[in-house]
């Protein structure tokens, strides 16, 4: 009988130790939404490789709370409908702690009235509309990279030092173009009220599905302005910088001012066929900041993937160090205590110091824009000279925003 006894126990012991250690320290699920397939899956991609890297380096100091991290990626395909179906898989079938994502701002505005729905905590990285931190923020919801109304407020204090008088656009056909061509009007205005903006029957907004865009270049052109400011991305001003430089757009008739033209996917797929010389602007520039954080960011993304980090990268990389400085502020990972935490919470990233606004939930970072030039040490054009503004001089009031989040409820 002690014999039998003493069998049960060790194999009750092999049976039970494992399961006692998995429930004494549970991981954390994080969910991720991106663009995954598709033209635009380069920053689906590179987010990815940002978090993954923030992850396992996470994990290999500790973790959270004494907790592993475990991510779970989904693909939105640009879609909202997809999104939202992605998104709730996150949520009610891989029951994730936490969401971070989302790259289109038409996206955005649709999936974020179902977070507050969902009372889950969503740090977004990459869409820029102002509404998500505006007319349809939620205490659930926050947002790491600079907003549309930050980064055009940048652009506008370079469009004033160059001196053009008389502007025109290109941009996407959906909020993101017409969003950031009325703040580009608006801010302009106020910087320099004998500045003119061409009417909307003579700018240009391409359909987001636009490959072949000589019409628009055209007309651009033939519109004979003194500055164009271009707000398409990703795939789209790839395939414009392209038509556009055949068709002789750069020679120099006009300013050109790209506002995410320094994003690193676009540099790369571009190579020497960016022009040199024109002003781009990015979220972050993987240059920028001297930091020791911020060098051992680029230093270990591109030991680890072979490139430098795109802004998108930077900003999935962000959000788990932001998510973990909240859980650790709030001593637990439950949902609204991550809110919470987050709400006024100002910490480093490579980017720089940043501060998550509670009026609002943006986060006050600083823009980066630079011209575009040609380094023996790089694979892809730089920006030289660097121009940075700080977050303080480019955020626009809560006031400004439409946003009524109630603190702390």
């Amino acid at each position: 009988m002690k014999k039998r006894a003493l069998s049960i126990l060790i194999v009750l012991s092999f049976v039970l130790v494992p399961f006692i250690a998995v429930h004494a320290a549970p991981t954390v699920k994080i969910g991720f939404t991106y663009i995954m397939s598709g033209p635009f899956s380069a920053y689906g991609q590179f987010a990815k490789q940002g978090a993954k890297l923030a992850i396992e380096e996470v994990n290999a100091s500790g973790g959270i709370n004494g907790q592993k991290i475990e991510g779970f990626f989904e693909d939105s395909t640009g879609k909202a409908d997809v999104a939202l179906r992605a998104i709730r898989k996150l949520v009610y079938q891989n029951k994730v702690d936490m969401l971070i994502g989302l790259d289109s701002s038409g996206v955005a505005k649709t999936v974020v009235p179902s977070i507050e729905k969902m009372q889950i905590p969503m740090i977004i990285t990459h869409a820029a509309t102002p509404d998500v931190t505006g007319s349809v923020c939620n205490k659930y919801t926050f947002r790491i990279s600079l907003n549309l109304a930050q980064n055009v407020r940048a652009a506008t204090l370079l469009a004033k030092e160059t001196g053009a008088k008389k502007w025109t656009t290109v941009g996407p056909d959906y909020a993101f173009g017409h969003q950031s061509w009325e703040y580009f009007e608006k801010y302009l205005k106020d910087l320099n009220p004998a500045t003119t903006f061409l009417p909307k029957d003579q700018v240009a907004f391409p359909p987001f599905k636009t490959t072949d865009f000589s019409a628009y270049i055209t007309k651009v052109m033939s519109s004979k302005p003194d500055g164009v400011f271009v707000s398409l991305w990703g795939g789209n001003l790839i395939d414009f910088v392209r038509q556009a430089s055949t068709m002789g757009f750069f020679n120099g008739d006009f300013e050109v001012l790209f506002s995410l033209g320094a994003a690193t996917e676009v540099l790369t797929a571009l190579d020497d066929k960016m022009p040199e010389g024109l002003w781009v602007g990015t979220r972050y520039w993987f240059l920028a900041n001297d930091s020791a954080m911020n060098k051992s960011f680029v230093g270990n993304y591109h030991k680890k993937y072979g490139v430098y980090p795109s802004y998108n990268a930077h900003g999935a990389y962000g959000a788990v160090y932001a998510y973990k400085a909240a859980a650790e502020k709030a001593k637990s990972t439950e949902k609204m205590a991550i809110v919470k935490a987050l709400e006024g919470l100002k910490m480093e990233i490579p980017t720089g110091m940043i501060e998550f606004r509670k009026g609002d939930h943006q986060a006050v970072t600083d823009a980066h824009w630079g011209k575009t030039a040609a380094s023996a040490d790089y694979p892809h054009r730089i920006l030289k000279p660097i121009k940075i503004f700080k977050g303080q001089d480019i955020t626009p009031p809560v006031s400004e925003t439409g946003c009524s989040i109630v603190s702390g409820k």
